[in-house]
C-alpha cells in the first residue's frame, strides 16, 4: 500500500463547500436517489453541490442524503468526497441479486462480509475481503427485524456472472448476495476510518433455473418506499454514542 505522501490526488473540502452532518444515507441507484431527494425537498431539506451526485441536507442538518452513484469507482469518488465534506457514519442502501434460495425478490438483505469481486478495493486493501461497522450492522437489524448478516459479492460486470462463479462463491464464501459497490465501500470506509453499513432490496432471484428480475413490479417499488421511509425516520438517531 502506497504511503499517503506519495498519493497524487486527496479528497478535500474546498473552502467554498459547507461540511455536511456526520452521518447519513448513501443510495447508489439512481430510483431510489430520486425518491428520496423528492422527498427530502419536500421535507425543507437543503439541496448542496456534489459533481456527477446529488446532496441534500435535511432542514435541521442532522443527517444528509446522497447519490446516485453505480458501480464501484462511481460510488467511492463519491464516498471519498462526501467523507471529505464530513461524513463520519454512513448507511448504504441498494439493490443486490439473490444467489441464496433463502431469498426471495423484494425481501430485506443485511450485508455482512464483502468479498470483492470489483476492481477498486485493492487500491485500499490487500485482504480477501472487507467487512461493515458492527455496532451499525446491529442497529439496522433491530431497525429490520428477521435480518442477519449475510455475506455479499461485489462485481463491475453483471453481464459476465456465470452460474459456476456463483455456485463457488456460495461454497466457499456462504455469499448469499451480489451487487455492484459494496465491497469497496466497505473497505473504503476501513481505510479512512469511518463506520459503515449496507442494506439491500432483493431486486432479483440468480439461484432459479433462469433469471428471474423483479424490480419493475408494483411490490418491490412498495417494498423500497417503505424501507427508504423506515431508514429516513431512523438516520438521524444513528450516532457514535451508540458506539459504547
Amino acid at each position: 500500500m502506497k504511503v499517503k505522501d506519495e498519493i497524487i490526488i486527496h479528497p478535500e473540502r474546498h473552502k467554498s463547500e459547507k461540511a455536511i452532518p456526520s452521518h447519513g444515507l448513501f443510495l447508489v441507484n439512481p430510483t431510489e436517489s430520486k425518491v428520496v431527494m423528492t422527498m427530502m425537498q419536500a421535507a425543507g431539506a437543503k439541496r448542496r453541490f456534489l459533481f456527477h451526485s446529488e446532496l441534500m441536507v435535511s432542514k435541521n442538518e442532522d443527517f444528509f442524503v446522497a447519490g446516485p452513484a453505480i458501480g464501484a469507482p462511481m460510488a467511492v469518488m463519491t464516498f471519498e468526497k462526501l467523507i471529505a465534506l464530513g461524513a463520519q457514519q454512513i448507511v448504504l442502501f441498494g439493490w443486490c441479486g439473490a444467489i441464496s434460495p433463502e431469498f426471495s425478490i423484494g425481501d430485506i438483505l443485511l450485508g455482512g462480509e464483502a468479498y470483492s469481486g470489483e476492481g477498486t478495493s485493492r487500491y485500499y486493501t490487500r485482504d480477501l475481503s472487507s467487512s461493515p461497522t458492527q455496532f451499525l450492522v446491529e442497529q439496522l437489524q433491530s431497525l429490520f427485524a428477521g435480518t442477519r448478516p449475510q455475506a455479499m459479492w461485489s462485481t463491475d460486470a453483471v453481464f459476465r456472472e456465470s452460474r459456476p462463479m456463483l455456485q463457488e462463491l456460495a461454497d466457499k464464501y456462504n455469499v448469499c448476495g451480489v451487487d455492484m459497490e459494496y465491497s469497496a465501500l466497505c473497505a473504503v470506509a476501513a481505510f479512512r476510518n469511518i463506520d459503515f453499513a449496507g442494506l439491500f432490496l432483493v431486486s432479483d432471484e440468480l439461484w432459479q433455473p433462469e433469471w428471474r428480475p423483479g424490480f419493475t413490479t408494483k411490490d418491490f417499488k412498495k417494498k423500497s418506499r417503505e424501507s427508504i421511509e423506515l431508514l429516513l425516520a431512523n438516520i438521524p438517531f444513528i450516532n457514535t454514542a451508540e458506539k459504547g
